[in-house]
C-alpha cells in the first residue's frame, strides 16, 4: 500500500529565475512550451507568478525542458 504526502515549499521568486532560463535558451517559448507538455500563455503565467501553485511534476518538465535545475531544494524525510 502506497502514502501519499502533498507539502508546499515557497520559493521567492522562482517565476522570475525560470523566466532568466528562459531567455538564454535559443528556442522559444512555444517551443519550450510544447516540450514541457503545457501551453505559451499557461508558461507565462507561471512566469509571472500569477499561479500560486506549482505541481511539482509541471516544474519539473519545465526544467527539463530547458535544460536547468535552477537548485531548488526540496526536504528529505
Amino acid at each position: 500500500m502506497k502514502v501519499r504526502v502533498t507539502k508546499d515549499y515557497e520559493f521567492s521568486g522562482l517565476g522570475e529565475k525560470i523566466k532568466k532560463a528562459r531567455k538564454k535558451s535559443p528556442l522559444t517559448i512555444t517551443d519550450l512550451a510544447s516540450q514541457a507538455g503545457i501551453s505559451a500563455a499557461h508558461w507565462y503565467r507561471i512566469e509571472a507568478e500569477e499561479n500560486k501553485i506549482l505541481p511539482k511534476e509541471t516544474l519539473d518538465a519545465i526544467l527539463a525542458a530547458l535544460g536547468e535545475d535552477l537548485e531548488l531544494k526540496f526536504e528529505e524525510e
